[in-house]
């Protein structure tokens, strides 16, 4: 949270919770309380209309060799922050290597230079209260570094030096695996951890890249080759997005910069996947679990990309079925019907490919179909109830409030923008966000329910206690048993 949004919550948090003095109370009470006083007088407040959403845009460069630099001074403090996005996660890796990118993302760092081991790096930067972190994700991997002012240029340094003559090292890709292997070897103790991965492999696939997992026989199959080899593949100019913000002089940032990237020569871009999404096949999908109490419950489907037309209206809709405890799924689900601990869900858009469309519900074994039953309701009731005005005006304020608290600082402005640059949206997406939301109608909400929202292309995950749910599964139809056993590890001296 930043200082201007706790501000923010801190002085809302004393408005509400400080009490009205007993003399105040005194002079406001009325000699009567009738019907006509119990009125809401703070619905009589008048709101003034929000002001256009209009971010300070930081500073665009593209050099010769292709790649974008983006600039954006911050004075508030004498820190300055940098980041490069490099193209390439481990969506692009190969299917029989999965793993190799978050080793990457480790052993990159953890491994130092030809100049300078890992460890001693750490040293170096500790004393500077300086870092330099490297990450693999899932469309990019990252080299990003953090300073004081005043030692911006030898931390700098040290990140081109990091970037341009990495010295992957045996122990380190070493200690990565072991490590990636522990959370392999743990990933079916949490009940909701299990929900959440099989469902996510029910609306992708199991061997898609968005949904396929690390197992023992991926990560033993990587090698540092790899790792140099992705290195060498990836780390092109041309590939990379340069961002940098703080206490800096743009002028000045910009000559360091020329001069440290231009040199570089243009290399080959890793050429983007063409993917294939369909729906998942209905029915339920089951992982036994019997030393838990409850079930956890997902209903999931394909969402939509932050690039459909109709992503505004989505949104609203999204907002009116499960944005928080005024939503339709909470308000049923949870507090009237009483059949959920916690319940949620979410129409969710991706940049560059559908999001997931899911309903959740944490509920005890007994009422796992009542519960199920009652989110599919919900579902369907999208499609045959349209929003009543109250219902529209409260989720687009919800929405259009609750946006500008995360793009309330140059830093989180110059994210969105690298973001937005990254996957080639425009520039002005952000800006557009207020205009779309405010346009959205009831009758698109409801149009787009129609459109996009489908209970029978929706499949069905529980995962719970099968002895203690009554009545079972196969009272809902076809149910199908998940197999979750982690296959073991490759025999000593295999791959």
């Amino acid at each position: 949270m930043t200082r201007y949004s706790f501000a923010v919550s801190t002085a809302l948090f004393a408005t509400f919770l400080a009490p009205t003095p007993i003399w105040a109370q005194a002079a406001a009470a009325p000699a009567k309380t009738t019907a006509a006083t119990t009125a809401q007088p703070w619905k009589k407040i008048p709101i003034p209309p929000l002001h256009a959403f209009k971010p300070e845009q930081p500073k665009r460069i593209e050099l010769t060799n292709g790649m974008v630099i983006f600039l954006q001074e911050d004075h508030e403090l004498p820190f300055i922050d940098g980041s490069i996005l490099i193209r390439g996660g481990n969506r692009d890796e190969p299917a029989d290597k999965v793993g190799l990118v978050a080793m990457y993302g480790q052993a990159w760092r953890t491994s130092g230079t030809t100049s300078i081991s890992g460890d001693k790096l750490d040293d170096q930067l500790e004393l500077k209260a300086a870092r330099i972190e490297t990450s693999g994700g899932a469309a990019n991997t990252s080299l990003r570094w953090s300073s004081f002012k005043g030692d911006f240029d030898s931390v700098f340094a040290s990140a081109m030096d990091l970037l341009q003559h990495p010295e992957f090292k045996a122990d380190k890709l070493a200690l990565a695996k072991r490590q990636i292997d522990t959370s392999i070897s743990r990933r079916n103790d949490d009940a909701d951890g299990i929900a959440i991965r099989e469902a996510i492999k029910l609306v992708y696939g199991p061997t898609s890249p968005f949904a396929r997992q690390t197992e023992y026989a991926t990560v033993n199959a990587v090698t540092l080759e790899d790792l140099k080899a992705w290195h060498d593949k990836t780390a092109v100019p041309n590939g990379m997005i340069v961002s940098v913000s703080g206490d800096f002089d743009a002028a000045a940032m910009e000559q360091k910069l020329r001069a440290a990237f231009e040199p570089m020569p243009r290399g080959q871009v890793m050429a983007e996947q063409k993917f294939t999404f369909t729906d998942p096949t209905p029915g339920v999908r089951f992982a036994n679990k019997d030393d838990v109490n409850q079930s956890n419950i997902l209903i999931v489907g394909l969402g939509t990309e932050r690039k459909n037309p109709d992503y505004y209206a989505l949104s609203v809709m999204n907002e009116i079925f499960s944005g928080g405890f005024g939503s339709r799924i909470v308000q049923n689900v949870r507090t009237k019907l009483g059949l959920a601990y916690d319940v949620g869900g979410s129409f969710s858009a991706s940049y560059d490919h559908p999001g997931i469309f899911y309903v959740e519900a944490g509920t005890k074994s007994t009422s796992t179909v009542a519960a199920t039953k009652a989110m599919l309701d919900e579902v369907n009731r999208l499609k045959t109830v349209p929003p009543t005005a109250t219902e529209l005006a409260k989720a687009k304020d919800q929405l259009l409030n609750a946006f500008i608290f995360h793009y309330d600082s140059p830093d989180k402005i110059l994210n969105e923008q690298v973001t937005l640059a990254f996957y080639g949206y425009p520039s002005d997406f952000l800006e557009k966000y207020k205009t779309g939301i405010e346009k959205v109608t009831a009758e698109d909400v409801a149009r787009v329910a129609n459109k996009y929202v489908d209970a029978s292309k929706l499949g069905i995950v529980v995962v719970g206690n099968q002895g203690e749910i009554k009545p079972a599964l196969s009272t809902m139809g076809t149910v199908t048993d998940l197999d979750i056993t982690i296959p073991p590890p490759p025999a000593k001296g295999g791959k």
